[in-house]
């Protein structure tokens, strides 16, 4: 059996064979063209298929990123290419990063409504998660010195255009293929554009503090909550300076992560709350798996208050939820004393009144 020095040594084997999955000109054609079903484009179907023709090419071609500039200054390689949206992105990070860092700046929470439910669209009604939203919201800009800024995860349903693409897991291919922030998009070949997750992570870079409502959609945190907690993996151990890895080069980023990989933490050392409902079942397993990854990430959790779970008109009709938190008050109570120990916290870390207990500790598995 070849030791770990050995094993280390060695070039892993990059694994292929799922298949073909590139499309016909035809397939491509009827795809897009789903976009303009509409009889009102039938009046402009010529310049339709001319911008057809143009996207088969940069889909045939693989246009992922037709726009890119050297990386300049700071990067391993400086003289290799990146995509202009990914420095635009990365710019905005550091930005948040100087603003969170300065001691003259406002304190910020930031609040995640992770429902995916909205009233202006089907089904015409809002949810309870952004109600209790509110409830730490007011918390939160009463207290002096504080800022808020509200991540509402129900626009990927109600908002035109809005969406949060998919993570690909590329640090399980090695983790210095995973960029911080995330490279992976826009793919302008397959028309993965618009997404989200450029302006969520200097939003979350920016926090002090972040509070989480979820509810529970079958026993699981709903899918618009879960998107933005895997495009946010590249936080917890991702490779800030994609030219090490020469964009996505499997190879090199294996020999990258097996030379010595120290895995930073982008959010480390930020507070946390977190309050998960449900009306009859899942509510501790999905507070405990949202409590469980900010923990990972090495966030800081707010206080005992700071996290709960709770059942909100337990096995009641849907029709009548609404009523049940209104007649709940102690509920409402506790997601209001999640907010102010979160708020608490978050200025006992500004003032450097608050001290870690493991602050000087090292992981012997940093992964």
């Amino acid at each position: 059996m070849a030791s770990a020095a050995e094993s280390k040594s060695k070039s892993p084997e990059v694994r292929k064979g799922q298949g073909d999955v590139k499309l016909s000109r035809e397939e491509f054609a009827r795809r897009l063209g789903e976009r303009f079903y509409d009889p009102a484009f039938d009046a402009v179907r010529a310049e339709i298929d001319r911008i057809v023709e143009v996207a088969w090419t940069a889909y045939d071609e693989y246009h992922k990123s037709p726009r890119k500039r050297k990386a300049g200054p700071g990067f391993a390689d400086p003289e290799f290419e990146l995509p202009v949206e990914w420095l635009d992105t990365r710019a905005a990070v550091l930005e948040a990063e100087r603003r969170q860092r300065d001691p003259a700046a406002p304190r910020r929470v930031l609040l995640v409504c992770g429902a995916a439910r909205h009233d202006e669209t089907c089904p015409g009604e809002m949810s309870k998660t952004f109600r209790l939203v509110q409830l730490a919201r007011e918390i939160v800009e009463a207290s002096e010195g504080f800022e808020c800024d509200l991540i509402d995860l129900s626009h990927l349903t109600a908002q035109y255009g809005r969406q949060i693409l998919p993570c690909k897991a590329c640090v399980s291919t090695a983790m210095p293929l995973c960029h911080w922030p995330c490279s992976c998009y826009p793919n302008h070949a397959m028309g993965q554009v618009n997404d989200w997750m450029n302006e969520l992570y200097p939003r979350w870079v920016a926090a002090h503090g972040v509070l989480i409502v979820s509810p529970v959609y079958w026993y699981q945190a709903p899918s618009v909550l879960k998107l933005m907690i895997d495009r946010l993996v590249c936080a917890d151990g991702g490779n800030p300076d994609p030219t090490t890895t020469h964009g996505k080069t499997p190879e090199e980023a294996k020999a990258l992560e097996l030379s010595g990989w120290d895995y930073p933490k982008h959010l480390a050392g930020r507070a946390f709350a977190v309050v998960a409902h449900g009306d009859a079942v899942g509510a501790e397993g999905v507070r405990r798996a949202i409590t469980d990854w900010l923990l990972d990430m090495e966030l800081i959790e707010a206080g005992n208050a700071a996290t709960l779970d709770r059942y909100i008109g337990y096995y009641e009709p849907y029709a009548t939820s609404h009523d049940a938190l209104d007649r709940d008050e102690g509920v409402q109570q506790e997601v209001r004393n999640a907010a102010r120990s979160l708020v608490n916290t978050v200025r006992l870390m500004r003032e450097d009144r608050y001290r870690r207990p493991d602050k000087d500790l090292s992981s012997p598995r940093p992964k």
